[in-house]
């Protein structure tokens, strides 16, 4: 963990988070306010936590391309994209935020970090690549629609959620077979961007000089535009579970570890979970926090049926949160979060995200039956 080179004056107000966040601005006191001013004002946020890799060399983008979901051999400077590591069975095990400058691609990871770069560093052999961790030398800095012209940008990325990349599809309920993002999805509403700066640049800069608004205000910006981030990943997400085919996987380029299993669901069959949107009850002042269990009656009981990832207060839509749910739950099933210590239920109404069925029109070859003799009559 490194902490912030943006300098702050002694009178700063922010309050940082815990563990991997524990030198990220939680927030600076106002948080519901913070969020306005992040949507409205133009205020920026300081995002420490986030790790910088860098790939040079002349192989950069094809070989990237052979080993990660993206179609990354034809990425032209300046267009942001993002890419996936899977493991054998299609699970989700690394993710770069991508944007690639004529030299060098830049790369944003927030999960799992070293587990994705010791893979990529294995998997260079001949390859005329170079990566670096570059995290001590440039930090990230986040906005909605663009960061301060005063800020010394090196490198800007711009969030594609949630637009369908060509050769990518919907897995969302709102716009799901379109070729294009559904007018009606709440992410159309919000253009993330995170500037990688040099922290020598930072330095000579002061908080002072901006409107400051806390991870936390990040975060509720994004659960409100339903973008999946690193809390909705564990051990067995697929992608399709968590609708981050739209923007990180690429369904006709070359092969990649994990190929099979994303064709193989997308083709044939269904994720077993889905991502939800939860409006969660306020009235008690008291909230679930990420990680309880998502509990609804099946077959006559009340049963664990998933998993809360992502809660927070909302300056307009109240208390709400993202979910992970076994697919086949009802969409209309009434949801409540156990806060334990013997406290009151908090219920939820969930909102679907990932489609609970998705119709396959698959186009099978056909038989050829000059060569194909099977039960015909000679």
């Amino acid at each position: 963990m490194t902490a912030s080179s943006l300098s702050r004056p002694l009178s700063s107000t922010a309050v940082f988070g815990a563990d991997e966040l524990a030198h990220t601005p939680a927030h600076y006191g106002s948080p519901l306010r913070e969020q306005r001013a992040l949507l409205e004002k133009g205020a920026i946020v300081d995002l420490p936590h986030l790790r910088v890799l860098r790939m040079t060399g002349a192989d950069r983008l094809t070989w990237l391309n052979s080993i990660t979901t993206q179609k990354l051999d034809t990425l032209a400077p300046g267009v942001s994209t993002e890419t996936l590591v899977l493991d054998p069975n299609g699970r989700i095990e690394g993710w770069l935020k991508l944007v690639d400058d004529g030299e060098s691609l830049w790369a944003i990871s927030e999960l799992r970090t070293d587990e994705t770069l010791e893979f990529l560093r294995k998997m260079v052999f001949m390859m005329r690549v170079s990566i670096e961790d570059v995290s001590d030398e440039f930090q990230c800095i986040g906005a909605v629609v663009k960061l301060p012209d005063s800020l010394p940008v090196t490198q800007l990325y711009s969030d594609p959620w949630p637009h369908i990349g060509t050769g990518s599809a919907s897995y969302a309920q709102v716009d799901l077979g379109l070729e294009v993002a559904g007018e009606d999805h709440p992410g159309l509403e919000t253009q993330f961007v995170i500037g990688i700066i040099r922290r020598t640049d930072l330095q000579a800069t002061s908080a002072s000089e901006f409107q400051m608004a806390g991870y936390d205000a990040w975060e509720a910006v994004r659960i409100a535009a339903w973008r999946p981030g690193v809390n909705e990943i564990d051990h067995k997400s697929l992608v399709g579970e968590l609708d981050l085919l739209r923007t990180s996987v690429h369904l006709a380029k070359g092969c990649y570890r994990g190929q099979e299993a994303v064709a193989r669901v997308h083709n044939l069959g269904q994720p077993p979970r889905r991502l939800v949107f939860v409006h969660l009850d306020g009235s008690g002042h008291i909230q679930p926090e990420a990680g309880a269990e998502v509990l609804a009656e099946v077959r006559g009981s009340e049963r664990s049926v998933g998993q809360l990832t992502s809660v927070a207060l909302h300056w307009e839509l109240g208390p709400i949160g993202l979910a992970v749910v076994k697919r086949n739950l009802g969409a209309e099933a009434e949801l409540s979060f156990d806060l334990g210590d013997d406290a009151p239920r908090v219920a939820g109404a969930q909102e679907t995200i990932v489609a609970p069925v998705r119709e396959h029109d698959i186009e099978l070859p056909g038989r050829n039956k000059d060569t194909d003799m099977r039960n015909q009559h000679r």
